[in-house]
């Protein structure tokens, strides 16, 4: 199950790259809306899963990229900075 980290650490260290990010869940998004919005004739079930998952990591990526990463964890007792 080492492919499985290994997937896992490079999904990382790409969401932590903003604008690899944003290049790479476009990459995802852009041919998810395709199959999404039209209607091919090789497409089956599993295309259309494959679509929602890509297309959904693919958002997850591009809104990561655009946003940037927000703490996990902030403390109750720290000042707030403005």
């Amino acid at each position: 199950m080492t492919w499985i980290r290994r997937t896992r650490g490079a999904l990382l260290r790409l969401a932590l790259s903003r604008p690899a990010a944003v290049v790479v869940g476009l990459a995802l998004v852009l041919p998810a809306v395709a199959t999404g919005t039209r209607d091919y004739a090789w497409e089956t079930w599993a295309t259309d899963g494959l679509g929602l998952i890509l297309g959904a990591t693919g958002a997850a990526l591009v809104f990561t990229g655009l946003a940037g990463r927000r703490p996990d964890w902030v403390d109750p007792d720290e000042p707030v900075e403005r």
